[in-house]
């Protein structure tokens, strides 16, 4: 009974969260979605197309059911990177839409498969994995990323594109806030 209900619970949260990543896109041009906003050059969109190819993989080949779309190989080091951004070449609505499919596929593994159903990641040191250990991988690095797209939004305009109750007023106010209470301690 735990089992089915945890892997209800960490399902439920990775809908969520797929959800308020893409919500981090909305009503930006296609240039700030794009753009390299910090020194390695993440971006939204590069976070999205990164989540795509991590749900991908890890809910498809793991447990044996491949993402019936080409992928670049874990194992090719001249690819490694290049899931973290969108050329010019890529449409937003395009790689949207993978994301998408890449939740679909994953949401069928998921509901297909027990939570502790064996796996197998052969770049992690110990590569003999259940369902349970992919979910949390999944959700932890999905969660990350959002962390990620909230401070990348608020860098492009202010907002963290999910909060719309405060207005502007309310941030400037609020940094002033906390300047003056770091401010303190100089």
């Amino acid at each position: 009974m735990i089992d089915e209900f945890a892997k209800q619970y960490l399902h439920g949260d990775l809908r969520e969260i797929r959800e308020e990543l893409l919500g981090k896109l909305d009503g930006l041009g296609e240039y700030d979605v794009r753009r390299p906003l910090t020194g390695t050059g993440t971006n939204l969109l590069g976070l999205v197309k990164h989540l795509t190819l991590t749900e991908a993989r890890y809910f498809g080949e793991i447990f044996g059911r491949p993402f019936p779309e080409p992928l670049p190989r874990w194992d090719d080091l001249a690819a490694r990177g290049t899931d973290m951004w969108a050329t010019e070449h890529e449409p937003r609505e395009e790689i949207i839409s993978r994301y998408r499919r890449a939740w679909a596929h994953s949401d069928a593994t998921i509901d297909a498969l027990a939570v502790d159903a064996p796996g197998h990641v052969p770049w992690w040191p110990r590569p003999d994995v259940m369902l349970f250990n992919i979910l949390v991988h999944v959700l932890t690095e999905t969660n990350r990323h959002a962390g990620h797209a909230d401070i990348l939004r608020e860098q492009l305009d202010g907002t963290n594109g999910a909060d719309r109750r405060r207005d502007a007023a309310f941030w400037v106010d609020r940094h002033a806030e906390i300047e003056q209470a770091a401010r303190a301690f100089r």
